[in-house]
């Protein structure tokens, strides 16, 4: 009798081990990760009322940033309802992509600046904020050619 206890303890023993071994963990730098791979505030709907200003493109002396801040100014509606990855909604305090040029962090992130120069060229070819949005939260934004923004845009 005293063997088959021994036995059947040793039985859930193991069970339970292996049981331990094959869930699933969730360590800490993956919840970050999956914490750093959610979208970023933005409005899923277009403007109600008036939009702020963005800043004047002369405030820069980039070119490229000059032009950002141009095309953002062209494109305010659709940069209210985008994402920006760079996550300032949660270091600035950010509602959407439009806040980076309303202020000057647009100026010194690599990340917004391609993200508003893509949504200026997605909707030049016609695309809603809506599938700009799904461009921009599936990374198209990373492939945006900024070389072609060195010089000045043409007037609007």
């Amino acid at each position: 009798m005293r063997l088959i206890q021994k036995s059947s303890a040793l039985l859930i023993l193991f069970s339970v081990a292996l049981a331990l071994l094959l869930l699933p963990v969730k360590s800490s730098s993956h919840a970050q990760s999956e914490a750093d791979d959610a979208t970023p505030a933005f409005h899923a709907q277009p403007p109600t009322g008036a939009l702020p200003s963005t800043m004047s493109p002369d405030t820069f002396s980039d070119p490229v940033v000059q032009n950002a801040y141009t095309v953002a100014a062209r494109v305010k509606k659709v940069l209210y309802q985008e994402p920006c990855f760079c996550h300032c909604d949660r270091s600035q305090g950010h509602a959407s992509l439009l806040d980076c040029f309303v202020s000057k962090h647009g100026s010194g992130c690599q990340i917004c600046v391609r993200e508003d120069l893509y949504s200026y060229e997605q909707s030049r070819k016609g695309k809603t904020p809506a599938q700009i949005r799904d461009g921009i939260t599936s990374g198209e934004w990373q492939s945006v050619d900024i070389t072609k923004y060195q010089t000045p845009l043409p007037p609007k």
